[in-house]
C-alpha cells in the first residue's frame, strides 16, 4: 500500500473544500494610523496581486507597525468590470489592513511605452507624483520578466518613474513574482497559518475574478512550492531547505544615486520568528 495516496488524496480534498468556502468575507483588517504616509507602497498591475504578493507586507504591517498602502496602477483592461473590481479590491485591502491608492491607468505594457510615447509619459508622471508626495520607505513592483504583459508594463513604469525623480531620492526596491519566475531572487520570506489564511481571504474578496478560477484556494499550494523552488534558488544550489511550510520568493534591492543597487550578497529566509523590518535597516 503506497502511504502517498492518502496523503495525495486529503490534500485534493482540502483543495476542493477550500474552493466552497464563502468569498467577499466582511473586512477584518486593522490599519496603522499613527502616520500620515506609508512607509511601504505595493505597486499591484491588477486588482489581487495586492493579496498575492503580499506575504512581507502583511507582515511589516502587524510585526512591525508598518503603514502600507497598495497603488491600484490599473483595475483590469475590462471597462464594465472596473466599478465592481475597485468595490471588490477596497474589501480586499480593507481585510488585510492596507491603505488603496488608485491610479487607473490603461494600457500599461511595454507596446505602449515603445509606440505611445505621450501615454507612456502621462502614466509615469501619475507614479512619480505617487512616489514623490509618499516618499514610501519601500515599494513593491513586479520583476522585469514575470510573464504577463501588464505586470512588465508596471515594473518598467515604477523604473521609469523613479528614474524621473531627483538623484537623492531613494527607496528599497522589493520585486516580486506570480506569472513568471525570477532567475535571481535573492530573499525567501516566510508567513504563518494566520497570515496566509487572511490573504486568502482577502483573494476571494476579489469575488468577480476568483469564481471564474479558484486561485484563491491555490495560493497555499504556490507559497509551499516557493519553499521548494527558494531553498536551492535563494539559498544557493545544494542547500538545505528551510523549515517554512508557506513563503514567498522576492528580490530586495535599494534605489540609490538613480539606479538600482545591490543591498546585500547571496541570499537570505526570513523566518516567521525574526522581525521582518530588520530587512530594511
Amino acid at each position: 500500500m503506497n502511504p502517498f495516496e492518502k496523503f495525495v488524496s486529503e490534500s485534493a480534498r482540502v483543495f476542493q473544500n477550500g474552493k466552497k468556502l464563502p468569498l467577499g468575507l466582511r473586512p477584518k483588517g486593522r490599519r496603522v494610523a499613527s502616520r500620515r504616509k506609508p512607509d511601504l507602497l505595493i505597486f499591484s498591475p491588477h486588482p489581487d496581486d495586492e493579496c498575492i504578493v503580499g506575504g512581507l507586507a502583511l507582515r511589516l504591517l502587524r510585526e512591525a507597525k508598518w503603514k502600507v498602502a497598495n497603488v491600484a496602477v490599473t483595475l483590469g483592461s475590462r471597462r464594465e468590470r472596473k466599478t465592481a473590481r475597485l468595490r471588490e479590491l477596497q474589501n480586499a485591502c480593507d481585510f488585510l489592513g492596507f491603505d488603496l491608492i488608485v491610479a487607473d491607468l490603461e494600457k500599461i505594457n511595454l507596446e505602449t511605452r515603445k509606440k505611445s510615447s505621450a501615454r507612456w509619459r502621462a502614466a509615469v508622471k501619475t507614479i512619480s507624483k505617487i512616489l514623490a508626495d509618499k516618499k514610501p520607505r519601500v515599494i513593491f513592483l513586479p520583476h522585469e520578466n514575470d510573464g504577463h504583459p501588464a505586470h512588465v508594463g508596471t515594473h518598467f513604469l515604477v523604473l521609469d518613474a523613479l528614474k524621473s525623480l531627483p538623484k537623492n531620492f531613494k527607496c528599497f526596491v522589493v520585486e516580486t513574482e506570480f506569472w513568471g519566475q525570477m532567475t535571481n531572487p535573492n530573499l525567501l520570506v516566510e508567513s504563518g497559518s494566520a497570515d496566509v489564511g487572511d490573504l486568502i481571504a482577502a483573494l476571494a474578496c476579489h469575488v468577480g475574478e476568483v469564481r471564474r478560477n479558484p486561485y484563491h484556494a491555490r495560493l497555499p499550494a504556490w507559497m509551499i512550492d516557493n519553499v521548494r523552488r527558494g531553498a536551492e534558488i535563494v539559498g544557493g544550489a545544494g542547500a538545505s531547505s528551510p523549515d517554512f511550510t508557506f513563503g514567498t520568493i522576492y528580490r530586495l534591492q535599494k534605489w540609490r544615486g538613480g539606479k538600482l543597487k545591490k543591498f546585500f550578497n547571496g541570499g537570505k529566509f526570513l523566518g516567521a520568528k525574526k522581525n521582518p523590518a530588520d530587512l530594511f535597516r
